[in-house]
């Protein structure tokens, strides 16, 4: 079966991001002051053959905590979803 999957990546809260940070400073200057706390990260999307969901799951994972994440400085969540045959 195929599958794809969306990941998700952003640093942890208790970290400064300051990408994040710079663009919050300057939603004002963008005419849009309401707008702060902005944090940034990064998006996946990849394939995956498995067996089963369970089995796409458990290799989304192991890819994110061996490659795609840095796990001391960001988290991921992701969302996998069976590709139409």
């Amino acid at each position: 079966m195929k599958f794809t999957a969306e990941i998700d990546i952003m640093p942890h809260k208790a970290l400064l991001d300051p990408q994040g940070k710079a663009v919050s400073n300057s939603m004002k200057n963008v005419g849009l002051p309401e707008i702060s706390g902005v944090r940034i990260g990064k998006h996946i999307s990849l394939e995956i053959e498995a067996g089963s969901m369970e089995e796409a799951e458990e290799k989304v994972t192991e890819a994110c905590r061996k490659l795609l994440v840095n796990q001391i400085t960001e988290n991921f969540q992701f969302e996998i979803l069976e590709m139409a045959q």
